[in-house]
């Protein structure tokens, strides 16, 4: 996943922005839970988006449950503070990989995870997994609409291409060589 969109749109999901402008103004309110499990649903395909768990990040860094499911998915809405559209929908396992990720803790062994993002995704970092912006040397890249394998091993991502500048229309391991390289598979 990526440093601002994937996974770092996990950090920084946010369903409520405030102004601050002044204490006589009220808040700007974020978007209503119907305009984000719209979102959200954007992310999966509709079989799978009916019936996943809607979970948004709220301004303080907790996830609040918007809509509880029953399959095993969880979709995100749209990260409204980066620059493209980046709804994500994730089974446990992805789940459990993105937490590691955001932690910088170990990426749970054995546990393969599938990870939509067929809205597609914000400019990342191929290279490292925590870039916040382009830098000469981080590799930045724009995906479509894609799906995401996280958890596997080693042996299965040696199985594609690993390059820092590759194309994006093939399948390719993202931060490659990274506790959290994981192949990305473009879908249109």
């Amino acid at each position: 996943m990526y440093a601002r969109s994937v996974f770092m749109g996990l950090l920084v999901f946010s369903a409520v922005v405030a102004t601050g402008a002044s204490p006589a103004k009220k808040a700007a309110a974020g978007p209503s839970d119907a305009e984000l499990i719209a979102s959200a649903m954007k992310a999966a395909p509709a079989s799978v988006a009916k019936d996943a768990t809607i979970v948004a990040m709220e301004a303080g860094g907790t996830m609040r449950t918007i809509r509880k499911g029953t399959n095993g998915f969880s979709c995100m809405p749209d990260n409204p503070t980066t620059p493209g559209p980046d709804p994500m929908c994730m089974d446990a396992n992805a789940m459990a990989w993105a937490h590691a990720w955001m932690g910088h803790k170990p990426v749970p062994a054995g546990k393969v995870g599938f990870m939509y993002m067929l809205a597609g995704g914000t400019d990342a970092s191929n290279t490292d997994p925590y870039a916040t912006k382009p830098t000469a040397n981080n590799h930045w890249v724009k995906t479509g609409p894609h799906v995401m394998i996280v958890g596997g091993d080693q042996a299965f991502y040696d199985s594609y291409p690993k390059a820092a500048d590759h194309d994006t229309s093939v399948p390719y391991v993202m931060c490659a060589g990274t506790p959290y390289q994981h192949l990305m598979a473009p879908v249109k």
